[in-house]
């Protein structure tokens, strides 16, 4: 089962200051729905990971990544992470820092299985304290 949230070790890490999203490499890899991720989710893993054309272990670079903040809120955006071409079904996806060991920051569910017949698109939500992915208030 796929649960979308910010991942309880990045919440620790990011506090005890190990993570640096403008510098470090995240990534966004693909999954199937019977990918179990979850808040206890550690890091990136292969375990059910998207298998098909255009796409590759590991999945693609996030680019574009920014630090915003408003009021009382801290939040960071994205590009949206596409990959052209594309022949694959997923259900969710992890977002990793895998400048740091691969470990997660966060799981993003689709809802249910999107089938990528050409091309494939994770588009980002907009680039506010109350939509961004993620937030800390």
């Amino acid at each position: 089962m796929i649960f979308q949230t910010l991942t309880t070790s990045f919440k620790e890490q990011i506090l005890k200051g190990e993570h640096d999203l403008l510098t470090d490499t995240l990534q966004l890899a693909l999954y199937y729905s019977t990918a179990d991720l979850n808040e206890d989710t550690l890091a990136y893993t292969t375990d059910h990971e998207v298998v098909g054309g255009g796409y590759t272990a590991g999945g693609v670079v996030l680019t574009g990544v920014t630090l915003n903040k408003s009021g009382g809120t801290v939040y960071v955006n994205f590009d949206n992470a596409v990959w052209n071409p594309a022949s694959f079904t997923a259900a969710g996806g992890l977002i990793y820092n895998a400048s740091k060991s691969n470990k997660s920051i966060a799981v993003l569910s689709f809802g249910d299985d999107k089938i990528a017949t050409n091309s494939f698109t994770v588009q980002m939500p907009a680039n506010t304290s109350t939509s961004a992915l993620l937030r800390f208030n």
